[in-house]
């Protein structure tokens, strides 16, 4: 079981809820998309899956979930749909004045923020890099 997995399972127990084989596909889902997404996208990707039947409203309560304990996010672009991100493995570089939106991943800042928390006895469950400042267009 990933990390992922068992922070959603400590947070669903805090909740009293269980941890269910739907919920596990729909985070496994998650982690799997590797960019952003639609929550009609996921359950369109989870309906394809004939061995487990995860209902429209699965998805949507469980995204909900992994929201309010920290491990995706949803965002609002500009065409005004709602889209989700697993925080876990890519970092954002952020334009305080165009609000441009820069994802990358470095192994490096993985590595040293992993070290951090090992120097520091520290379980990560998530992880959100933020840096905000200028893009190149705007400085």
């Amino acid at each position: 079981m990933s990390r992922q997995e068992q922070a959603f399972g400590v947070y669903l127990r805090s909740r009293g809820l269980p941890l269910t084989p739907e919920r596990q596909a729909v985070l496994k889902q998650v982690l799997a998309a590797g960019r952003h997404f639609q929550a009609d996208e996921l359950y369109l990707r989870l309906a394809r899956d004939k061995s487990r039947q995860v209902s429209r409203a699965t998805v949507y309560r469980t995204l909900r979930l992994l929201c309010d304990c920290g491990l995706v996010r949803k965002v609002v672009f500009v065409d005004r749909h709602s889209h989700y991100e697993h925080l876990f493995g890519h970092a954002h570089l952020i334009c305080s004045k165009c609000g441009r939106v820069i994802e990358f991943r470095d192994q490096s800042v993985s590595r040293a923020l992993a070290r951090v928390c090992k120097a520091k006895k520290f379980r990560e469950a998530s992880r959100k890099v933020e840096v905000v400042g200028l893009c190149a267009k705007c400085s």
